[in-house]
């Protein structure tokens, strides 16, 4: 999994840095005006290690943590 930035421009979502590979299947979230998205570096680290498990195939499937769930209820 990877994270990018970008801006749109002309409708389009121009990325920053390296792009990504052709045909990527991406998920989109936009900021709305009202809207802000700050972590702290702590939050940051925390995330990326969390999606550094998930590339390494670190998951819990959906049935597992349903599973897990219904028992903490």
């Amino acid at each position: 999994m990877k994270v990018a930035t970008g801006r749109v421009a002309a409708g389009k979502v121009i990325l920053e840095g390296e792009p990504l590979s052709e045909g990527s299947v991406v998920t989109v979230l936009a900021q709305e005006a009202d809207e802000t998205f700050d972590v702290t570096p702590e939050e940051e680290q925390a995330l990326l290690a969390a999606m550094a498990e998930a590339e390494r195939g670190e998951v819990v499937s959906w049935n597992a943590l349903r599973e897990r769930l219904r028992r903490v209820g």
